[in-house]
């Protein structure tokens, strides 16, 4: 076992790389340090075109950097946002809000169907929007998961980046915190007890939208375009990997496997599968979001440094206590630091934006308790079932090497005393009439040389209890 908690730090450090920069968000409300550049009538324009039709979250905000480099790159002079969403997560849909404010490309939303809630805060940070007549956008009440209203710190929270990017658009900063109030009254425009959401027509009445449109060209001739050339951001299949693996629900499960495959592994000395099954889900938790910029080295190192305290609890101090704790609490720590974005400062250790942290802090430990009843649960059924055992690595014990075979023989030795042949952490050897077994505590850890005995046979594994 100490063997393979060596492997599983080894190929932590060596798959995941520990080289480069973590990447910097953009400030919230940064104001542009140059006007941006419009293009000139009747030239050729490239336009550059982005589809956010999804729930916004991580994945969206991975894309719109990604994006945002590419348009620069190939030297788009307008990026174009085909939005249909009905929103999502608000820190996502914030880091994505200041990134288009700070872009020095002119950005134009076309509002496709609905622009709701994140995806109303995304819209007003762009320079110009287009609607379709059947459009709306508004509506930016912030929900919990279960689609109630979320608490006012949240709201107020939503108002203010709502009003600060209207100002900053040029836009009524009173109508997009009506988005989220419904007590604000406007008069003429909303009364109190609603939250307001505008048509195509009402946008554009209100300064809003800019133009309607039912395609992307009548939305480029509305804003004046009429030769340009169209090209469309496509994920890469690593990039769609990558969205898929950073999904707050992906990276929940993956932590529920690294800590079943932990759990597993100590259960069970010599089987392979559920340490392969731990540093795999450890690699694909860790790389995507290292790759990403939201998990630096020091974090990751966090969450090694943790499981090497883990590890010496276990299998080197009896018994279980500070250095446990701590392993624990560090493991946390990591995992939870590598879901977020730290605030900008030092690209090497900065603090994390502490609402968000806490979010993730909760997530992991929720993550890992599931993980620990499951464990608890199934652990017996799992490892004792026919699909468990073909998963098993199987070694060859010799009887010139001390070992023997039987189940009746060993089902003939319960109740049987003998003497830990080494340390059983919960398992090991014991050495029973001159010979030795494979054994496992029945509770907790037994140390090298104490008496033991046999309460039961099951899976050809003895399990004793210390005298």
């Amino acid at each position: 076992m100490r063997k393979h908690l060596l492997y599983l730090i080894f190929i932590l450090f060596t798959c995941i790389p520990l080289v480069g920069e973590q990447k910097d968000s953009t400030p919230a409300g940064k104001v542009k340090e140059e006007p941006k550049s419009i293009p000139a009538p009747g030239k050729k324009v490239k336009v550059y075109k982005f589809n956010m039709k999804e729930e916004i979250g991580p994945p969206t905000w991975r894309q719109t950097q990604e994006m945002l480099k590419e348009a620069e790159k190939l030297g788009a002079e307008i990026i174009l946002i085909h939005m249909d969403t009905y929103g999502g997560e608000v820190y996502a849909a914030d880091k994505i809000r200041s990134a288009l404010l700070d872009c020095k490309i002119p950005v134009y939303v076309f509002i496709d169907d609905n622009a709701a809630s994140a995806g109303a805060l995304i819209s007003i940070a762009c320079d110009s929007i287009y609607m379709s007549g059947g459009g709306t956008i508004g509506s930016a009440t912030v929900v919990d998961g279960n689609g109630h209203p979320a608490p006012e710190k949240y709201q107020s929270y939503m108002r203010s980046r709502l009003r600060a990017t209207a100002e900053q658009t040029g836009r009524d900063p009173r109508i997009a915190e009506g988005f989220n109030d419904s007590s604000i009254v406007i008069p003429g425009i909303k009364e109190s007890g609603k939250v307001l959401a505008f048509t195509a027509s009402e946008a554009m009445k209100n300064g809003y939208c800019e133009g309607q449109g039912e395609t992307v060209q009548e939305i480029l001739e509305s804003a004046g375009i009429t030769n340009f050339e169209l090209q469309e951001y496509v994920p890469t299949s690593i990039g769609k990997i990558i969205d898929f693996l950073i999904n707050p629900f992906v990276s929940g499960l993956l932590i529920m496997i690294m800590i079943g495959g932990i759990y597993f592994e100590m259960k069970s000395p010599g089987i392979g599968f559920p340490l392969f099954a731990a540093i795999t889900a450890a690699i694909l938790y860790f790389a995507p979001h290292y790759l990403e910029g939201l998990a630096a080295h020091w974090e990751i190192l966090v969450f090694v440094i943790g499981l090497i305290l883990l590890g010496v609890e276990i299998f080197v101090i009896p018994g279980f206590g500070v250095v446990g704790i701590a392993g624990i609490v560090f493991m946390v720590m990591g995992l939870a630091l590598a879901l977020i974005d730290a605030i900008p400062g030092d690209k090497t250790f900065s603090l994390p934006d502490g609402e968000q942290f806490i979010k993730a802090i909760f997530m992991v430990v929720v993550s890992i308790i599931l993980s620990t009843v499951f464990s608890f649960y199934f652990g017996g059924k799992l490892v004792n079932s026919n699909v468990f055992m073909r998963l098993s690595v199987k070694g060859v014990q010799r009887s010139s090497e001390g070992y023997v075979v039987g189940d009746a023989k060993m089902k003939s030795m319960v109740g049987i005393k003998g003497v830990a042949f080494t340390d059983l952490r919960p398992s090991g050897k014991v050495e029973i009439g001159g010979e030795s077994y494979d054994a496992t505590a029945e509770m907790g850890y037994i140390e090298k040389g104490k008496e033991v005995v046999v309460i039961k046979m099951e899976a050809a594994q003895l399990f004793v209890r210390m005298v």
